[in-house]
């Protein structure tokens, strides 16, 4: 300000003291009028410029302008800077927090006072198909039709969330997604959507579970409660009590295998994976599984003809315990549904590759396509009646699917109603090792001895 005085006056003075000196008091007056026009064109020169500067929206690029209106202009600029920078940091923290949202593993819709959308990520648009750009501004209930979500958001209740099924859900390959409101800024709300599909399947898989659980340990339960009842209040013939105690045996006997194999579920689905600092050889293994074929066949009074092939001379690592229990599994089931005029086939065969496959072939009733989806379920049963008979607990497939997982390997299932069934596993080359046992005979017959010993 001192600067704009001192120029005014200086203004005046170089017209006012001229014409003072040339024409006296009169012309003196007529200069200072002068003066102060020249120094009015001037400032409104630099008010021009400021203004023109303006109205560009060129801030950047301030305009050399001196006096009062540069200082202003300056200001001007330097303010806008700041206010720029912050405006700057805003949106990039904005950003930010978008690309947060938009890579969250749960949808996130961001609603206005009427329920309107005003944003929602790639999650969201998929569990409520929803299309992020097509239906901004459009209101929520007029999308997502299901009649639960309606109930549910006129409630708005942040304590309670909705399932309802995801578009494309079908019976055959069901789709759920949990959603939940929660309310913000003024009016505002936001719907948080999780696809909880493995969570319902999980739930009802549990549910099947526990139920038959409960019903396969019922069973043999209920016949050895009332064999007991009847011995305790009637005395029956010698021979009457003897058949009485032997079924209730043989159902004692189911309820032990059946908790049996539910440990062994446990054990595998709880345990590390198998290293492979531990060998076994495959003769060992046929051996093992030839001598517990041959044993239930006899408890079967089954006489089907039991085909063993040469062992390979090689040794697999990982669990024996586990590699034995899935070899065993599935020549038992193979002896449990094969008539007795029928034949079983196992062997164990060197792949290209240093692969190792193990096939157990059987000349039984087969089964249809639509049920080898599902063997390897637990309590799954093509013939519910029929597997009670041969005293399979419906665990034995499963067993060997998590074996055959946990050491890498893949189970196949061929299967033709009335022409038999295949199954064969296969183990990774990592797995597999040369038998250094290979002189003097063969890794089957040195594996035999053993078993002998």
């Amino acid at each position: 300000m001192t600067a704009r005085i001192a120029a005014f006056l200086f203004c005046l003075a170089i017209g006012g003291l001229p014409g003072w000196w040339f024409g006296g008091e009169r012309v003196a007056v007529l200069g200072l009028l002068a003066g102060a026009i020249a120094w009015f064109s001037l400032e409104s020169l630099r008010a021009l410029k400021v203004r023109r500067w303006l109205r560009r929206g060129e801030f950047r690029s301030m305009p050399q302008v001196a006096g009062l209106w540069g200082e202003a202009a300056d200001r001007f600029r330097r303010a806008l800077t700041v206010r720029e920078k912050k405006a700057a940091d805003a949106e990039h923290r904005l950003e930010d927090f978008l690309d947060a949202l938009r890579a969250s593993p749960n949808g996130v819709v961001l609603l206005d006072r009427q329920a309107r959308i005003e944003w929602l990520n790639e999650t969201a648009a998929s569990h409520l198909g929803l299309d992020p750009e097509r239906d901004l501004q459009q209101y929520i209930v007029n999308l997502v039709r299901d009649p639960g979500f309606s109930v549910f958001f006129q409630a708005r209740n942040a304590n309670q969330d909705v399932v309802i099924a995801a578009p494309g859900s079908s019976t055959a390959r069901p789709r759920k997604v949990s959603l939940r409101l929660h309310p913000y800024g003024e009016g505002r709300m936001l719907l948080l959507s999780r696809d909880v599909t493995a969570v319902e399947q999980a739930d009802v898989m549990r549910r099947d579970f526990v139920a038959n659980v409960s019903h396969e340990i019922r069973t043999p339960l209920t016949v050895l409660s009332g064999y007991v009842e009847t011995l305790q209040s009637l005395d029956l013939p010698a021979e009457e009590r003897r058949r009485y105690l032997q079924t209730m045996a043989q159902q004692a006997q189911r309820m032990e295998t059946l908790v049996s194999d539910l440990l062994t579920l446990s054990r595998l689905e709880g345990s590390p994976l198998p290293g492979a600092g531990e060998w076994i050889t495959v003769g060992q293994l046929l051996v093992q599984s030839q001598q517990e074929a041959e044993a239930i066949a006899a408890a079967l009074g089954r006489t089907q003809e039991l085909r063993f092939a040469p062992a390979p001379a090689v040794s697999i690592s990982g669990a024996p315990a586990e590699l034995a229990s899935a070899l065993s599994n599935l020549v038992g089931n193979a002896v449990r549904y094969t008539p007795s005029s029928g034949t079983i086939a196992v062997a164990a065969t060197l792949l290209p590759g240093g692969r190792l496959e193990f096939t157990v072939h059987d000349t039984g009733p087969g089964i249809a396509a639509e049920h080898l989806p599902r063997l390897t379920e637990r309590f799954y049963r093509v013939d519910r009646s029929r597997s009670r008979e041969t005293g399979g607990t419906g665990l034995g497939l499963a067993i060997v699917k998590h074996v055959v997982q946990r050491h890498g390997g893949e189970l196949k299932i061929d299967s033709m109603p009335g022409v038999g069934s295949t199954f064969t596993i296969v183990l990774p080359a990592a797995r597999v090792r040369p038998d250094p046992v290979t002189s003097g005979g063969s890794a089957e017959r040195t594996a035999t001895e053993s078993a002998a010993g």
